[in-house]
């Protein structure tokens, strides 16, 4: 572990080595109650909680963020990109920094990392929260199957692409002040040398297992954005995956897909209650 950089929030940049790589950290330290570690979703850091985390810190939390293999100020070369092998690097980090216990907070690709955490390791997670997660998705047809292969090999041609979708998409009500420079940062990162293979791994990786669900013992947080572009429906999504979760539902007006950046002080509001209980 060492001190390297400092992130756009200035807090400083730590990082765990594993046999497969190096995962990226901050670490607010102070705070009670059960540490609470936030995931980022694919192909994003975890800035994506930089005007998140202040708000959890600020009610007296612990607060973690982490960065997802492959992207961020992790290492970018891994064998493996999937939402299970996050869940152990995860668990990793909690015996790197002697946590027995904490909360988990998964965004998009990593809700099913926070499931899969939780179904691994009961003993170590007090709780979960999926923010606009894809774990217990509906089924695609065929059609939608063959859509999503074909932007995800234009994603690899085209990293723009992938601006256009956070700048038209997937923040429909509200930017926050450092939205261009955040998503110019991200865009730029997938051109980086040797982030293509990063990009595959969760372009075409399975972010939707279905069953995952069943191992869970904890208490679960699901919130979601109404209008969420990555969902036809996300009140149905987010009924489906509080239902298999036993969950209780939240759900944030006028968000989309990245809630904690979009509307902070709501999904704030969603979350503080839920980890006053689990603590």
């Amino acid at each position: 572990m060492n001190a390297t950089a400092t992130t756009p929030d200035h807090t400083t940049t730590r990082h765990l080595d594993l046999p497969g790589g190096r995962i990226a950290f901050d670490d607010t330290v102070s705070g009670t109650g059960t540490p609470i570690v936030l995931l980022p979703g694919m192909l994003d850091s975890r800035a994506a909680y930089r005007h998140l985390r202040p708000l959890l810190a600020g009610a007296g939390h612990r607060v973690i963020t982490m960065d997802v293999r492959g992207f961020g100020e992790s290492s970018i070369a891994w064998d493996d990109y999937s939402p299970a092998a996050i869940a152990d690097d995860v668990l990793a980090l909690l015996d790197h920094l002697g946590i027995e216990r904490a909360t988990l907070v998964g965004s998009s690709y990593t809700a099913a990392t926070v499931v899969k955490a939780a179904g691994l390791a009961p003993e170590r997670v007090a709780g979960i929260a999926l923010l606009d997660g894809f774990i217990e998705n509906l089924p695609q047809n065929a059609l939608q199957r063959l859509v999503v292969k074909a932007l995800g090999h234009t994603l690899l041609r085209l990293p723009s692409v992938w601006g256009l979708y956070l700048r038209k998409m997937a923040y429909p009500s509200a930017k926050p002040a450092d939205f261009e420079e955040y998503v110019a940062g991200l865009v730029a990162a997938l051109r980086t040398p040797g982030r293509k293979a990063a990009t595959r791994g969760y372009v075409f990786g399975d972010s939707s297992p279905v069953g995952w669900s069943s191992a869970v013992s904890c208490p679960a947080l699901v919130v979601m954005g109404t209008k969420d572009p990555d969902f036809p429906d996300p009140a149905v999504v987010a009924d489906r995956q509080a239902a298999a979760l036993n969950a209780r539902k939240v759900m944030i007006e006028g968000a989309g897909h990245y809630p904690m950046a979009e509307f902070p002080q709501a999904t704030a509001d969603a979350l503080l209650p839920f980890l006053a209980e689990v603590a």
